[in-house]
């Protein structure tokens, strides 16, 4: 193959991210020969720098790059190759430093520490560090979830170097050169560069809003927020139909006029289902499972409906969801939906989106730091399960790095949580609560919730660090390799609580909860669409809400609503009680109470 071709094959797989990556084209041929060749040349062109302060503040650079000649950005051959000394998954970060000596110590000469500092203690002052010259990439195209999540890494010590400036003289951008399977950093010239000159990148490249800009910028700008109020506006419909076109499919509304109030059914109901544990423990002869949803009288689907202007068409007929239901299910939304009540301080964590409130989450923070409170947050997705995507820290160098990385909330850690004795871990670990909510109608509101509740538990006892080991702070161990996973029923816990907590009756505990789940529902229900749920006769739905509890100031104990599934998992439910879809659906489509469930 000539050199021509290949040069046209490289292009074939590399033009599309090269465009997206914003690398001008007089650069192409160039890279694409240095890549073949691996040719790192980056030194005979620059020199790093390290800096002399008579006293360094601690967000001042170390190192600086400088260019030993003159480059003009119109020259084809400025484009070079910056090597990434570590590419890494944020929770694998800290094993990784302690595993790995040469990291280590390569890492300790970026940022000129002492290496000879206990291994425990430098890893952690090393993670803490990283946030000033880490950078990420996304693989937007993977079928996988968990392939498509941030990939953090470190370029060399040339990349690093790199300072910051809001008039940059050259761009560097991550490149995934295919043929290999390696990802590089390239860097080029915006500007001609003189001989001598220092270079200079937009850490905060392409965003405009001076707030979030400045946000982004703390690691190495720091700025005070504290004039910015710490409670935030509230957002107006635009929010809510932006995102339904940027992060939700468009539903469409009932015609209410074509939907006279729904009797209770007499006849056999026949169910349409996608959940399989439907079809396998819904056996009440009420009911008969059907193939075909043009046959159906209920709906009962594991994927998001939307067309209920369609469904009126056909007013039998039920559906096992609420238009606008995600008001309540998707993270940024519930929390928006629960500010609608002043009760909510007492039982929705200190919230913040990340996309819109970051002004008002720093002021927070630097407020709260200010005073030595404890400022640990935990930094959520708006809409993926199984803890993916989850950081906890005390650092707002790393949430601030964050904030680029896909649409997420800052929620304050729950720092002095309610815990449950396990003498096979060693100690008191964390829980969690799920509880099934039921909603019938929302106008009224009309719900219920299921008595039994499931628990979920932490495998290692509870303390305020280490952030990043699993089975200390969270619950979710179905999905992580060779963790235990302890089951306990709810009437077992109720026995272990009065033994643990004496002074706390758990039909106490419990009132509170259900009191908070109506009040949740109350706050969904008072605004119309897209900004509460919808009233749809044909609805009934299904929840989970998972909860934790909290000490507060005065030794009582609070729950703490954490987030609201749509079509959760009950998998445990049909497990421990195997009349549980048939009590489910004798409520919700014959008004038959089996006595499983409290009314709210």
């Amino acid at each position: 193959m000539g050199q021509t071709s290949e040069i046209t094959a490289f292009l074939n797989i590399h033009k599309d991210q090269l465009i997206s990556s914003g690398v001008p084209q007089q650069y192409w041929q160039t890279l694409y020969h240095k890549l073949v060749n691996q040719t790192f040349d980056a030194g005979e062109t620059f020199q790093i720098l390290k800096l002399d302060y008579e006293k360094r503040e601690e967000h001042e650079p170390l190192f600086a790059l400088q260019a030993t000649k003159s480059i003009e950005k119109a020259d084809p051959l400025h484009i070079y190759l910056i090597d990434h000394a570590w590419t890494y998954r944020v929770d694998q970060a800290k094993q990784q430093l302690l595993q790995h000596d040469s990291l280590r110590q390569r890492l300790c000469n970026m940022f000129d520490k002492d290496s000879s500092l206990a291994k425990e203690e430098l890893v952690e002052e090393l993670f803490d560090s990283l946030w000033k010259i880490n950078n990420y990439y996304t693989i937007s195209s993977a079928d996988n979830v968990e392939d498509r999540l941030p990939v953090w890494y470190v370029m060399d010590e040339i990349g690093t170097a790199v300072l910051h400036s809001d008039q940059p003289n050259c761009r560097i951008v991550p490149f995934i050169y295919i043929n290999d399977q390696i990802t590089y950093s390239v860097l080029f010239p915006v500007e001609d560069i003189a001989e001598e000159d220092i270079v200079y990148r937009d850490f905060a490249e392409g965003v405009v809003d001076q707030d979030r800009r400045s946000a982004l910028l703390i690691p190495w700008v720091p700025k005070s927020f504290e004039d910015k109020d710490v409670t935030p506006t509230i957002p107006t419909e635009e929010y809510f139909l932006d995102m339904l076109s940027g992060g939700h499919l468009k539903e469409s509304l009932p015609v209410l006029s074509k939907l006279p109030s729904m009797e209770v059914p007499h006849n056999v109901l026949k169910v349409f289902s996608q959940y399989s544990l439907v079809n396998k423990h819904l056996t009440n002869n009420r009911f008969i499972l059907v193939n075909d949803e043009q046959e159906a009288d209920i709906l009962w689907y594991t994927e998001h409906f939307k067309d209920f202007e369609r469904l009126s068409e056909t007013p039998e007929k039920f559906v096992n969801q609420f238009p606008f239901e995600y008001v309540i299910t998707v993270k940024d939304l519930l929390c928006i939906t629960c500010r609608r009540k002043e009760s909510s301080s007492q039982w929705l964590p200190v919230t913040y989106n990340l996309l819109t409130e970051v002004p008002n989450f720093i002021s927070c923070f630097q407020q709260r730091e200010k005073l030595g409170l404890d400022n640990v947050w935990i930094v959520k997705p708006y809409n993926l399960a199984r803890g993916l995507d989850i950081h906890i820290t005390s650092n707002l160098n790393y949430i601030c790095r964050l904030l680029g990385t896909g649409p997420k909330i800052v929620q304050k850690y729950i720092t002095k949580p309610v815990l449950f004795y396990r003498p096979e871990c060693g100690g008191r670990v964390k829980f969690d609560i799920r509880y099934l909510l039921l909603v019938k109608s929302v106008k009224p509101l009309e719900a219920y919730v299921y008595r039994h509740f499931f628990l979920r538990f932490a495998n290692r006892p509870f303390e305020l660090n280490e952030f990043d080991v699993y089975e200390k702070h969270f619950t979710v161990m179905n999905y992580t390799d060779n963790a235990v996973l302890k089951h306990m029923k709810c009437e077992d816990f109720k026995m272990e609580w009065t033994g643990q907590y004496p002074n706390h009756d758990w039909e106490d505990v419990e009132k509170s909860i259900i009191q908070m789940l109506k009040e949740i529902l109350e706050c969904a229900t008072m605004e119309k669409p897209p900004c509460g749920i919808a009233e749809s006769p044909q609805s009934r739905a299904v929840y989970a809400a998972d909860i934790m509890l909290e000490w507060d100031e005065d030794g009582d104990i609070r729950p703490k609503i954490l987030e609201i599934n749509f079509t959760p998992d009950c998998k445990r439910a049909c497990d421990y009680y195997p009349d549980f879809y048939n009590d489910i659906f004798r409520l919700l489509f014959l008004n038959e109470d089996s006595g499983a469930f409290f009314t709210l």
